[in-house]
């Protein structure tokens, strides 16, 4: 039986011929990634180790992303470890106030996860790389830990679904919303421990952007990872932000899938995920009339160039309705530039919304958009959790950057029309 594209980095970084789902590996590793809320637990672990050091201080990035710049004196203490452990360890790849940007964004934008590597990073949303075509995943804090020492981790080889994307998206459909299609239909648990591959002719129809924003959420299935075919739109985009030597891998005609889905891409809508799971999806012409408070326009999931060019073309020459509260927040300092240079901060800004430094900040409930008590919000970000962004009794609704933006000009949850 042939092994899917999962599979086959999987084997090649444990150096094996051939691997089966299930199977127990030990595979070296491309990237070991931290950040300010979780590194800090893997700095203290590793400190528990007879090895001293680390693997390789080209193969760790820290990025300072959650609360920074800091939002109080316990992330504060948090930052000033891993800046302290970075300084002492010599780790190339520290990203601070300044240079930082939300992590799954910034590092395929630094060149450092390319196709064919095996990264893991102790935050769930890691496995966004697998857009590029490599395998990564999110790990918990003791395994970065252990990734950091000795350059290597087990895994369980995953199983996996196959996505055949056929079709053309119509123009306010994007990335966000196929992503949320799928999880409404297989469930937040429909991918428990399985890689979600996408292939299909439909993936030419896909920005970089896109995909990125799909395999970030791929963990919102229960996904180990996701990965998509390395095509010449993604050769194109490791070419221009990396010197990095990239490897492709494809699936073989006779890989084992457990299911097989085809999302045909001109049939979709705009997707909107009720409160309080992302599988609670539903398109946008069932919603009804539902009031917002405030929406917000970022994350790692939605915070890059083609998310922000998006919702500037829907909010251009109009203004946030009153009493609404917009939050736009570019993912790195690069696309913060380049929005700049597009003119689109302008527009927010004249639409009546503020734009904030990089930061994860408001997605977690860590600050810089928290809801009160029977607040909603409209956001571009991956999780609508109870408590998710706030209070207990406040809601997320998790939507596309076309329709937060609508959203924010209307005051309660809309999509553009075409």
């Amino acid at each position: 039986m042939g092994m899917t594209m999962t599979q086959k980095i999987l084997a090649a970084a444990a150096g094996l011929s051939e691997v089966k789902a299930g199977q127990l590996i030990e595979a070296e590793l491309d990237l070991v990634l931290g950040n300010d809320i979780t590194s800090p637990v893997a700095i203290h672990e590793m400190d528990k180790f007879t090895t001293e050091g680390v693997f390789h201080k080209d193969k760790i990035a820290l990025v300072m992303d959650h609360f920074a710049p800091n939002k109080d004196i316990k992330s504060a203490q948090h930052c000033k470890c891993v800046r302290e452990f970075a300084s002492k360890h010599e780790i190339t790849n520290y990203f601070d106030v300044g240079q930082m940007g939300i992590e799954h964004a910034l590092l395929p934008e630094q060149g450092l996860t390319v196709a064919g590597d095996v990264i893991i990073g102790a935050d769930s949303h890691t496995c966004t790389y697998g857009a590029l075509g490599a395998f990564s995943t999110g790990v918990g804090s003791t395994d970065m830990a252990a990734g950091m020492a000795t350059g290597k981790a087990w895994f369980k080889v995953p199983s996996a679904i196959k996505f055949n994307i056929v079709g053309k998206p119509s123009k306010w459909v994007s990335g966000k919303d196929v992503i949320l299609h799928i999880i409404g239909m297989i469930g937040v648990d429909g991918a428990l421990y399985k890689s979600l591959e996408f292939t299909g002719e439909g993936i030419q129809n896909l920005s970089m952007d896109d995909r990125f924003t799909i395999a970030n959420m791929a963990i919102e299935a229960g996904a180990k990872n996701g990965i998509f075919p390395v095509d010449k739109l993604a050769e194109d985009y490791m070419k221009e932000h990396s010197n990095r030597a990239y490897k492709i891998y494809e699936a073989d005609e006779d890989a084992e899938y457990d299911e097989t889905y085809t999302i045909d891409l001109a049939s979709l809508k705009s997707t909107v995920a009720f409160p309080h799971l992302p599988e609670n999806t539903k398109t946008i012409d069932e919603i009804g009339d539902v009031k917002i408070d405030q929406v917000v326009i970022g994350s790692c999931t939605n915070g890059r160039l083609d998310d922000l060019r998006t919702a500037a073309e829907v909010m251009k020459g109009r203004k946030v309705a009153k009493n609404i509260r917009c939050i736009v927040i570019p993912a790195t300092q690069r696309i913060y530039l380049e929005a700049m240079d597009e003119g689109l901060i302008k527009i927010f800004i004249e639409a009546g919304a503020i734009v904030s430094t990089p930061t994860c900040g408001p997605c977690l409930g860590g600050y810089m958009g928290i809801l009160a008590e029977g607040e909603r919000c409209v956001s571009t970000t991956n999780r609508n959790f109870v408590g998710r962004m706030g209070h207990v009794d406040s809601e997320v609704y998790l939507a596309s950057p076309a329709v937060a933006a609508e959203s924010a000009i209307t005051g309660k949850i809309s999509a553009p029309e075409d």
